[in-house]
């Protein structure tokens, strides 16, 4: 889990890196997904035999919530406001949103204790805009708010799935390694890395990071720490990813420790770890407990 932390903190402290590098975002996202189909090629047919007992729905929900769409809406993000807030806001909002899209999709109710941490998500989200210098950074903001939404569209789907990890990586990395590169080669979109004119530490760091760490160490790293822990625990633990990468962003993109972030971070925070705790449910004490239990709750 700790390794998971890094790498989710990696993977906002480079989307934020993204417009100071010799590479375009696309250029970035292109590396982002075709490594990890690269380096998980020999599990491909695997992967399509899984593939073919999922609903098409589920999988064009996994593929635009983690796959480019996703990663070019956090680039839009990061490119207007900051590496903590791209590590806060989306992550932050991820339970607001399932919470939304739960209820209107099937009716899921969430606890009394779990509404009001979602009331201190809106609260931190209301303050990161109100805080923001510019208007451009209310754009950005908005854009990473948009990130979240469409992060949380993949988490129900990844719940709907019967994919091990490394399937489900490739199902989301193939179609957008596979999209990027065709529209790179054709020239609808700019690349840097096909004009030559990238620079080769900028390929290297964006490589490891993006492709090896975000596309296939955190998804590895997370499944094994889902096995030995709690998913409360582990969701709780996940809340202190943005604390590492607010401190990290100070010594690397010299970025000031606002009053606005730092609000934004204990109230999001708060929410997040309140929230995941709350679904801790306490064991029955009686079998007919149990019973009585599974049948009124509708997350059944």
């Amino acid at each position: 889990m700790v390794a998971t932390i890094v790498l989710w903190s990696g993977f906002a402290l480079s989307v934020r890196g993204i417009h100071g590098s010799s590479l375009t975002p696309f250029d970035i996202a292109t590396l982002r997904f075709t490594i990890p189909v690269i380096l998980l090629s020999p599990w491909l047919p695997r992967a399509y035999r899984q593939l073919k007992r999922e609903r098409p729905s589920t999988m064009l929900a996994l593929c635009t919530g983690a796959g480019a769409p996703y990663f070019l809406i956090c680039a839009a993000g990061g490119a207007a406001t900051s590496a903590a807030l791209v590590g806060i806001v989306i992550p932050g909002t991820v339970p607001l949103f399932v919470a939304g899209l739960s209820y209107a999709l099937w009716r899921t109710r969430v606890r009394r204790i779990q509404t009001l941490a979602l009331l201190l998500i809106v609260a931190g989200a209301m303050v990161s805009l109100l805080g923001a210098p510019s208007g451009a950074a209310v754009g950005g903001i908005a854009w990473l708010l948009l990130a979240g939404l469409v992060w949380a569209i993949y988490t129900l789907a990844l719940r709907k799935t019967g994919l091990d990890p490394i399937s489900a990586t490739l199902v989301l990395c193939v179609p957008s390694a596979v999209v990027m590169i065709v529209l790179l080669l054709t020239g609808v979109l700019p690349s840097h890395l096909l004009e030559g004119t990238a620079r080769i530490s900028d390929m290297v760091i964006f490589s490891l990071v993006q492709g090896v760490g975000v596309g296939v160490l955190a998804a590895v790293c997370y499944a094994i720490a889902l096995r030995h822990l709690s998913s409360a625990v582990a969701a709780t633990l996940g809340a202190l990813s943005p604390v590492l990468t607010l401190l990290l962003a100070v010594p690397i993109f010299h970025e000031p420790i606002t009053v606005a972030t730092v609000f934004t971070l204990i109230l999001m925070l708060a929410g997040v770890i309140g929230f995941n705790l709350a679904s801790v449910r306490p064991a029955p004490q009686h079998p007919m407990a149990k019973e009585s239990r599974e049948i009124n709750d509708p997350a059944q």
